[in-house]
């Protein structure tokens, strides 16, 4: 895209972070935030900030968690670069250090007088990152694996018979299987409670979310927040459009999404139907 618009990477990228501030949604601080990230395979991604009001602050969406969602979204193995409207917070530079090559990540700070490319590392020089605790050939974020989950077989068998939910039919047999897809790519290695969600839209279509885990813990971002990345990614509109809801996570983990997934989606979407299903590791 560079190329074509005969702009320099340092160029572009600002323009496309001014026009898609409007992406974001942030009610409560009226603060819209951007993220445009160039991935290793050179294409071009964005992220905007999310705020849910009536919910406390912590289950806002940043910009860059936004951008990394969106890459994992699209399957995408790693972020080289990205300008973002305003300078990274310390949630975010801390959430950036679930990638691999994290130090050498370029950010460009448009807010700056004579904004330039920078490494994370000068951001963050003193890094705690997913190898102080993982060993060096573990997956990071975005690089593939799958958790090796199954539903448990009670929870295969159930069906909802078609609940309805504001004139529409949910289909949780569709949405198991979708959210169960997201849960064996969640990034959880710390807790080993990997999770996902599916929602679905009036007209019918899926958005997959799935549990991300951060070595810090904190900046850590919940499977319904990550499926509302591919709802707003997706072109959704008003969260009320959001119909259905089905959480998969693993019986018996130690941490657990059901009650935090069942209020956020309540604020967000208060008649949308909800479910939980169980899964475990294949041995």
């Amino acid at each position: 895209m560079a190329e074509s618009s005969g702009l320099t990477l340092t160029q572009l990228l600002p323009k496309l972070v001014n026009t898609s501030q409007t992406l974001a949604r942030p009610p409560i601080s009226n603060f819209r935030v951007a993220a445009i990230g160039l991935s290793s395979s050179g294409r071009i991604f964005v992220g905007v900030n999310l705020e849910f009001p009536g919910l406390p602050l912590h289950h806002s969406v940043h910009a860059e968690q936004f951008l990394l969602t969106n890459l994992s979204l699209n399957a995408e193995p790693n972020l080289q670069s990205f300008a973002v409207s305003a300078a990274p917070c310390g949630h975010c530079r801390q959430f950036l250090q679930e990638l691999r090559g994290a130090p050498d990540i370029q950010i460009l700070i448009c807010s700056e007088p004579d904004p330039n490319l920078t490494p994370l590392s000068r951001f963050l020089p003193h890094r705690f990152g997913p190898h102080d605790l993982l060993p060096k050939h573990a997956p990071l974020l975005l690089e593939p694996h799958n958790n090796g989950l199954t539903l448990r077989q009670e929870d295969e068998s159930r069906s909802n018979g078609g609940d309805i939910c504001n004139g529409h039919v949910i289909d949780d047999a569709k949405l198991r299987v979708a959210a169960l897809e997201a849960a064996n790519k969640s990034h959880a290695p710390y807790s080993d409670s990997p999770s996902g969600v599916a929602l679905v839209d009036s007209r019918g279509k899926v958005y997959k979310g799935s549990y991300v885990e951060s070595a810090a813990f904190n900046p850590s971002l919940g499977p319904v927040q990550a499926a509302v990345v591919a709802f707003v990614a997706g072109g959704g509109g008003e969260y009320e459009e959001i119909v259905g809801a089905v959480l998969v996570e693993k019986d018996g983990a130690a941490v657990k999404q059901e009650q935090t997934a069942r209020l956020l989606l309540h604020s967000i979407s208060p008649n949308c139907y909800f479910k939980t299903f169980l899964c475990y590791s294949k041995p």
